[in-house]
């Protein structure tokens, strides 16, 4: 791979930063660096600092011969599942790994692996690597046994995997933290709530809509922000809403679909902006009224190009962003409409559209992943799915789904 000089340079500064800030120091041994203020006589005049090492021996680095921050650079193109075997090679890996650099560093090269992270069954989360073929289990949610049974939103920001549920007494967010590798209770939104629409955006996501405890249908939207922790309030949206559904769209969120009483199906759609912190109303955005027994809008976004599920027809649709309308272009490989919608994923995973759904056959029943890449095209009026994985013996039911990529 060759580099450019500014990207060499803003790489460079980043994996310095990587090894001279707490906790990334710890795994580069007894090395010290001296930094020294660069002034005009050496032609930058803008205050950058100059890293200088100082005794620094090929038994110190990360990988012997190699400069640390080269090390590093390489280091990030490692796959994620790897990352175990990496850790267990010495301390200083070990505290590499731990200390999450590497996800910053992937972030900063614009390196990311979409893995599917969906739970199908009592044992709890599992994670899939397309790329590897590779199922991974997750330790199973500290949660008390309400929250367990309960119905669960599920949504991937950042490097962490949020589950939102409902305990004994109240709410309750539980985090999965890809850097840990454990779960812990977060901070619950300013206002709690079910049956919400969600999308992330790198790291932020914005959750809108939803139930509360009592059943009201609720129009606040909340902003969380991973690197933080935080929830922040977002303006209201015009519509009260639940059971609907919501994605990013050219750096704007939009929620569509849903039921504003419990009576009253909505086609309209949300766009929010930003940037002026505004929603704007979209009428007939989604005309496929959503009933009570459907689930909420099965949508997702490849190349900012959006794309539905029709439950009733198990078929695949694309919307025009100028004409507010919607083009049928092709079957879906597994059935949507004998459950309304429900148990079935729709999901954006890179540049492909993922489907994970349920099949009987004659060793029992399974979990089938099927992607779509949108760039391919529709040929002969279908679309050629291909099967990325299968999870045996788990039921047809999914319950729960989420893509994280980084």
């Amino acid at each position: 791979m060759i580099l450019q000089a500014d990207e060499s340079k803003r790489l460079f500064d980043f994996n310095l930063r990587c090894l001279t800030e707490k906790p990334c120091s710890e795994f580069v041994g007894d090395r010290r660096y001296v930094v020294s203020k660069m002034g005009s006589d050496v032609g930058d005049n803008d205050g950058r600092f100059q890293h200088r090492r100082v005794a620094a021996s090929s038994c110190d680095s990360l990988l012997p011969g190699i400069h640390d921050d080269i090390a590093l650079t390489c280091l990030a193109w490692a796959r994620r599942s790897d990352y175990a075997s990496l850790a267990c090679l010495n301390r200083r890996f070990n505290s590499l790994i731990k200390s999450g650099c590497l996800y910053g560093l992937r972030k900063q090269m614009g390196i990311a692996e979409h893995w599917v992270y969906l739970v199908c069954d009592p044992r709890g989360w599992e994670a899939f690597d397309p790329t590897r073929k590779k199922w991974m289990r997750l330790p199973k949610i500290p949660c008390d046994e309400c929250f367990n049974h309960a119905d669960k939103e599920s949504l991937a920001v950042g490097s962490e995997l949020l589950v939102f549920g409902r305990e004994l007494l109240d709410f309750a967010t539980w985090k999965y933290s890809l850097v840990h590798r454990n779960w812990v209770k977060c901070q619950g939104m300013s206002f709690p709530r079910c049956l919400f629409g969600s999308s992330s955006f790198g790291s932020i996501a914005i959750v809108a809509g939803g139930s509360d405890k009592k059943g009201k249908i609720l129009e606040s939207a909340e902003l969380y922000d991973s690197e933080t922790g935080s929830w922040e309030l977002l303006p209201n949206m015009h519509s009260p809403r639940k059971l609907c559904s919501g994605f990013f769209m050219d750096g704007k969120f939009y929620v569509i679909g849903g039921m504003s009483t419990p009576t009253v199906s909505l086609t309209c759609g949300e766009e929010y902006n930003l940037e002026t912190r505004k929603w704007r109303k979209i009428e007939g955005m989604y005309p496929n009224v959503n009933k009570v027994a459907q689930a909420p809008p099965l949508v997702a976004v490849v190349d900012n190009q959006l794309y539905a599920v029709e439950h009733s027809t198990n078929m695949v649709k694309k919307y025009d962003k100028k004409k507010n309308t919607w083009a049928v272009l092709g079957r879906l490989p597994v059935r949507a409409d004998s459950a309304n919608g429900w148990g079935l994923a729709f999901k954006a995973c890179g540049k492909e559209l993922l489907v994970v759904g349920g099949q009987r056959g004659p060793e029992g029943d399974g979990i089938v992943l099927n992607s779509w890449r949108p760039e391919s095209g529709v040929k002969d009026g279908t679309l050629e799915w291909k099967v990325l994985g299968v999870k045996e013996h788990v039921g047809v039911f999914v319950y729960n789904c989420a893509v994280m990529g980084c």
